[in-house]
């Protein structure tokens, strides 16, 4: 499964993931700059924040309200598009996913 992670400049990285494993987790595995994931994926800190690209939106599933109030707390700003990466998980729908990586969270 490939997933592209995007930088606030405009720079790429494609990672290969594993079925079932989160994005957040994904992107620390690949040292992706930007997924801080001090929480390690508990949902408790808001820094593994991305932007699901506009094609992927409607593939990625729903954000719970637990999420909803910890994105409330991200350091960038909460888009309809925005997620904790480690709430979505790699999945074959999935392969191919790109997601943005926004410029506050560094």
């Amino acid at each position: 499964m490939k997933v592209t992670y995007i930088q606030p400049d405009g720079s790429q990285q494609v990672v290969e993931g594993i079925e079932g494993d989160s994005v957040m987790q994904t992107a620390v595995n690949a040292g992706v700059p930007g997924i801080i994931a001090e929480c390690g994926g508990s949902m408790a800190c808001a820094t593994c924040h991305v932007y699901v690209d506009a094609a992927w939106a409607d593939k990625t599933g729903t954000r719970s309200e637990s999420e909803e109030d910890m994105l409330d707390c991200a350091m960038a700003e909460m888009t309809d598009r925005s997620r904790l990466s480690c709430q979505v998980r790699l999945t074959a729908d999935l392969d191919g996913l790109t997601v943005h990586v926004p410029e506050d969270d560094f």
